[in-house]
């Protein structure tokens, strides 16, 4: 994988010898004659037309990306939720449902409250970890399971063999959403999944400099989707922020690294901090998951959560009393960053629901940096000691 996340797919004999992928930033190309113009679009020659349907930069992350996965192929977006949307676009139809793990991302879940009450899309968002619950929310008309795993912020795991069996007996499309992952950690299409999806602003371009979303499927999947939903709804990627990712993925296996190592460090002091009462990690040798995450995950990932005792207004405190660490959404960056996911990423979905999927007043979601783990540390434990 660290050979490969550096050298897959890049013929540099059609590149001038270049070392980097050079940066194609064209909106459009310039045909041969009109009748090469008619053949690109009629379908009977390759070629690139247009940068909303095709672009050289975007289409080596499109295959670096698939590659790394182990799909047949895979589709490039302006953003994760560009991304999450094409697919489910894609698969589903009014009158359709979906099966989706409970504690989904707050703006997946909003999206599939938009497409149940505009395109009588069905849901339900369950509980993954036993086969019954499945089976008994299965419907006649469940198309898709979609799951993510780790689940943002409660860091639960869905079982991807399980899931992926379930699904294979009742002929239904599972999609897993990868992005607190990365390919570097977890490969859910070795473990049975059709499609997988990330959010490539996280972990994929690893410097909180872009926004993208990338999909990986069967090349029949990811052809449909980019000549339709891709295509006409039109949420494509520049070819800069392309060229960027592509930089970002030479690095992800050593980011990674630190990353898991710096949580896990993190990890060992908060549980003995007075003033932290519940955390949600992985790596925790106490986590109702740990045997599932081991051999599931390559590590157990850079992202804990963890209870502030004292409940918002004290996880508020503590937030603002930070120095190095930044109060921001969105993870996977060098910079350690900090949110709160009742107020911030997860307030749109109901506070009834919230609670249920373990979302408390008091929960903080801390995604570690590259920093000095005891920087992080230093600054944290500064942080809890204000809040008395």
């Amino acid at each position: 994988m660290e050979s490969r996340l550096i050298h897959s797919f890049f013929d540099r004999k059609k590149h001038f010898g270049s070392l980097a992928p050079p940066l194609y930033q064209t909106s459009t190309f310039v045909f041969d004659n009109a009748e090469q113009g008619e053949l690109r679009f009629s379908g009977n020659e390759s070629g690139y037309m247009y940068s909303r349907l095709g672009n050289p930069t975007v289409n080596e992350l499109e295959k670096k990306i698939s590659d790394l996965e182990d799909g047949e192929a895979g589709a490039a977006f302006g953003s994760g939720m560009a991304a999450v949307s094409a697919v489910l676009f894609a698969l589903l139809k009014s009158g359709d449902h979906v099966l989706v793990s409970e504690g989904v991302y707050g703006c997946t879940f909003g999206l599939l409250g938009l497409m149940k009450d505009k395109f009588n899309v069905g849901y339900d968002l369950i509980n993954m970890n036993e086969e019954k619950n499945i089976e008994s929310a299965m419907k006649e008309n469940t198309k898709v399971i979609y799951v993510e795993t780790p689940i943002n912020p409660t860091m639960k795991l869905v079982d991807l063999e399980l899931i992926t069996s379930i699904a294979k007996r009742n002929g239904i499309t599972v999609v897993v959403d990868n992005t607190f992952c990365s390919p570097y950690l977890q490969q859910p299409i070795h473990l049975g999944a059709d499609i997988v999806v990330h959010s490539a602003t996280k972990y994929i371009g690893g410097h909180g400099d872009v926004i993208a979303g990338l999909v990986v499927g069967s090349e029949e999947f990811i052809q449909e989707m980019k000549l339709s939903t891709q295509k006409d709804i039109g949420g494509i990627i520049s070819p800069f922020d392309a060229w960027l990712l592509l930089r970002g993925l030479k690095t992800l296996a050593v980011r990674m690294d630190r990353h898991c190592d710096n949580a896990h460090y993190l990890f060992s002091k908060l549980k003995q901090h007075p003033n932290v009462q519940h955390i949600v990690y992985p790596g925790d040798g106490n986590f109702e998951q740990y045997e599932l995450a081991r051999r599931q995950m390559k590590h157990f990932g850079g992202l804990l959560s963890f209870e502030i005792k004292g409940g918002k207004e004290k996880a508020q405190q503590f937030m603002n009393s930070l120095r190095m660490i930044k109060v921001a959404v969105s993870l996977g960056d060098a910079e350690t960053l900090i949110q709160h996911p009742a107020t911030m990423t997860h307030s749109v979905v109901p506070t009834s629901e919230r609670e249920r999927m373990g979302i408390t007043d008091s929960l903080v979601r801390l995604s570690v940096g590259l920093e000095k783990d005891e920087d992080i540390w230093s600054d944290i434990e500064q942080a809890l000691e204000k809040i008395g």
